[in-house]
This record gives C-alpha cells, sequence and structure tokens, in this order.
C-alpha cells in the first residue's frame, strides 16, 4: 500500500531527474545544455505573476519553463522523464 501512495503522490507534482520537486522560480539545466526557469508549476497551483493561472492553468498538469532556446515551454512528467532536467538553483 506504500508503494501506490508514494506513486500517487510522485504523480502529483514535477519531480526532476534526481527526484527533487520543481518549484516555481527554480533555475534548471535542461538536457546538460539548455537553461531555464519554471515560471508555471500547474500541478501545485503556483504562478509567477507575469504568467497567471488563467493564461496556463487549462493545460491541466506539468510546468512551464521560460527556456534560452525556445521561449516557454510545457513539460509533464513524461516528458520531464525523457529529457535529462536538472536543478541549478532553487529560488
Amino acid at each position: 500500500m506504500r508503494n501506490v501512495l508514494t506513486n500517487t503522490l510522485l504523480e502529483a507534482s514535477m519531480n526532476y531527474t534526481d527526484g527533487t520537486q520543481a518549484k516555481v522560480g527554480d533555475k534548471v539545466l535542461i538536457g546538460g545544455r539548455h537553461h531555464g526557469v519554471v515560471v508555471a508549476d500547474i500541478d501545485g497551483d503556483e504562478y509567477l505573476s507575469k504568467y497567471p493561472r488563467q493564461q496556463w492553468g487549462s493545460l491541466g498538469s506539468g510546468v512551464m519553463i521560460n527556456t534560452d532556446f525556445g521561449g516557454l515551454v510545457h513539460y509533464d512528467q513524461e516528458s520531464f522523464d525523457g529529457e535529462l532536467m536538472e536543478l541549478v538553483k532553487r529560488a
């Protein structure tokens, strides 16, 4: 039963490759070469004022990251799992 609870909790939040939970304001390294900042945590219902819930909440889950390679990119846990996503600095 504990494994089921743990898996459910992990699915309710976005986690970096090392298991650390993603938070708004985090500076991240994507794929070992690109940088970004988490601007919206849809799962945690937290948004920077420039990126309001009304604009991004309809995505349903995941995070929005303002990247240096493509502007705003939406990631869900599946796309996080498929790419190296590292926390560089906690906000």
